[in-house]
């Protein structure tokens, strides 16, 4: 995030944790990535304290998580256009800078 500075600054926030997201913008997110499942992180917490692990979820099972709890939506997110970024993973950021240049 750091690295992007100055190629996000323009970029609108949203603190997801005082402002919680809509339904409809976990749709407009899915439908830029193809999946709820894309959007969805593994590494929260709460994945193993509810035994996540152990079950088949579907995707409306995944878009209600999310809903539910904020941090099982995988961060940061970014939509550009028609695109959409999400996660820190060095290619995701290397994508995003390249779309933004």
């Amino acid at each position: 995030m750091d690295e992007l500075g100055p190629l996000i600054s323009d970029f609108k926030k949203q603190d997801i944790k005082t402002e919680s997201m809509t339904l409809d913008q976990i749709d407009q997110m899915k439908n830029l990535s193809g999946t709820y499942e894309s959007l969805f992180s593994r590494k929260a917490m709460k994945f193993r304290s509810m035994g996540l692990g152990e079950k088949n979820l579907s995707e409306n099972d995944y878009r209600e998580l999310i809903h539910q709890e904020y941090t099982f939506l995988k961060r940061p997110v970014f939509v550009v256009d028609d695109q959409i970024f999400v996660g820190n993973s060095k290619k995701v950021i290397e994508s995003l800078a390249k779309s933004l240049a």
